[in-house]
């Protein structure tokens, strides 16, 4: 039987990956302190290993969206469209900007970037979900998340 505090610790947990968004890598250490020194509970330890489980999986997929749409936006813009800079009064004017000159390769980085937008705002709704499915007593397993902590 889950008692209420593991409820609210396990909700706890789950919305302590939010910090992310106000202190970086607050969605590592919160919930690594709260799943560390609250793990004897069975309840709080299976929460625990979840929400481990899915931000490090998060961390990976970006970085592998990161590591394909980063360079090849820099690629395309800096060798397909003819930038030329002309300061005058401490501005710069971009001439013969055409979004008409970036290819196929482009569109994979911009798709690759829509993705990781998208990925973002399904993050926030599943640790919503999660925290509520905590505070109802139910494990939640988050959908492709690696599992690096059994």
């Amino acid at each position: 039987m889950t008692t209420t505090n593991d409820k609210n610790i396990a909700t706890v947990l789950h919305l302590s990956t939010l910090t992310q968004y106000i202190i970086p890598f607050g969605n590592y250490i919160f919930p690594i302190v709260i799943w560390s020194s609250k793990k004897e509970s069975e309840f709080i330890d299976n929460n625990g290993k979840s929400v481990m489980n899915f931000q490090l999986s998060i961390l990976i997929y970006s970085i592998i969206l990161c590591l394909i749409a980063i360079p090849i936006l820099l690629y395309t813009i800096f060798s397909n469209v003819p930038i030329n800079l002309i300061f005058s009064d401490d501005d710069f004017i971009i001439e013969n900007f055409s979004f008409g000159q970036i290819g196929g390769l482009a569109t994979i980085g911009i798709t690759a970037a829509f993705i990781f937008g998208a990925m973002k705002v399904i993050e926030f709704v599943l640790v919503i979900l999660a925290a509520v499915k905590a505070s109802n007593g139910e494990n939640y397993k988050y959908p492709l998340s690696i599992p690096f902590f059994k």
